[in-house]
C-alpha cells in the first residue's frame, strides 16, 4: 500500500507540474493574429483571459506606439463594454504617405464590462497604415481586476530567449507579399479606413494558434507517460513469484 501511495503522489506531482507549465503560456494577454504585413492595414484582436479565481477583469487599457504611430485606428463595438479612444500629440511629426502625422491614437481603454473567472474576451481593432521600417509593434496593456489589482503586460523579451513574466502583446510585421498590400497603402486618406481589411499571413496565424495546442498536447503526453510508468510498476509489484 505504501508503494501505491508513493506512486499516486508522484503522479499527482507530475500532473500539477504539467498544468503549471501549460497554463501560464496560454494565459497571457496576446494580439491575434500575431503577424501582419508592412505597409498595409489589418484587423487584430487583443485576447484577454481572466487569470484569477476570485475576481473578474473589469478594465483593459492598451497603449499604442508613438515611435511608429498609426494614422487610422477604429474599434469594433463590444456589447457591455464602453470604449474610449485617446489621441495625443506625438513627440515629433512622422512622415507618412498621407503627409506629416502630428497626432495619433495613443491609448484605447475598454471598461464597464466583465470577464469572469475561467473566461476570456477579445477586443477588436482595425488599424493602419502599418510601418515599413520596423519588424514589430508593441502594445503594452494593463489589465484591471474587480478587487483593484492591476497587471501590467509590458515586459520586453528577455535577452536569453526565455519568456518574460508579463510579456507585452507584440504584432510582428513581415514584408508585403504583393499587389494587395500596395493597393491598400496607395488608397486615398478618405478611403483608407474602409479599406482596412485584414492583411495577415495565414501561415503565421496558424502557427500562433497551434502553439498553445502543441504545449497542451506535450503536457498531456507527459502525464500519460507518467501514468504508464506507474501502471507498469504496479503490475510488476503484484506479479506472484514463480
Amino acid at each position: 500500500m505504501s508503494f501505491v501511495r508513493r506512486a499516486a503522489t508522484v503522479l499527482a506531482a507530475a500532473t500539477a507540474l504539467t498544468v503549471g507549465l501549460a497554463i501560464p503560456a496560454l494565459a497571457h494577454v496576446t494580439i491575434q493574429p500575431g503577424t501582419a504585413e508592412q505597409g498595409g492595414f489589418t484587423k487584430v484582436a487583443f485576447r484577454v483571459p481572466n487569470e484569477r479565481d476570485d475576481a473578474s477583469t473589469t478594465k483593459i487599457e492598451v497603449s499604442f506606439p508613438t515611435d511608429h504611430p498609426l494614422a487610422f485606428v477604429s474599434v469594433k463595438p463590444l456589447p457591455g463594454w464602453d470604449v474610449k479612444v485617446t489621441q495625443g500629440k506625438l513627440p515629433k511629426p512622422v512622415k507618412t504617405e498621407y503627409g506629416d502625422l502630428e497626432e495619433a491614437v495613443t491609448k484605447v481603454v475598454w471598461s464597464g464590462g466583465k470577464i469572469n473567472p475561467g473566461e476570456f474576451q477579445e477586443f477588436e481593432v482595425s488599424m493602419g497604415q502599418l510601418p515599413k521600417d520596423t519588424d514589430s509593434l508593441v502594445f503594452p496593456t494593463k489589465q484591471t481586476y474587480s478587487k483593484g489589482e492591476v497587471v501590467d503586460w509590458s515586459d520586453a523579451p528577455k535577452t536569453d530567449g526565455t519568456e518574460a513574466e508579463h510579456p507585452a502583446p507584440t504584432l510582428k510585421l513581415v514584408p508585403a507579399s504583393g499587389g494587395d498590400a500596395h493597393g491598400m497603402a496607395s488608397a486615398p486618406a478618405s478611403a483608407a479606413p474602409a479599406a482596412a481589411a485584414p492583411s495577415v499571413s495565414p501561415v503565421a496565424a496558424a502557427t500562433s494558434a497551434s502553439d498553445g495546442t502543441a504545449r497542451l498536447l506535450g503536457g498531456a503526453g507527459l502525464v500519460v507517460g507518467v501514468i504508464g510508468v506507474v501502471i507498469g510498476a504496479l503490475g510488476l509489484r503484484r506479479r506472484p513469484a514463480a
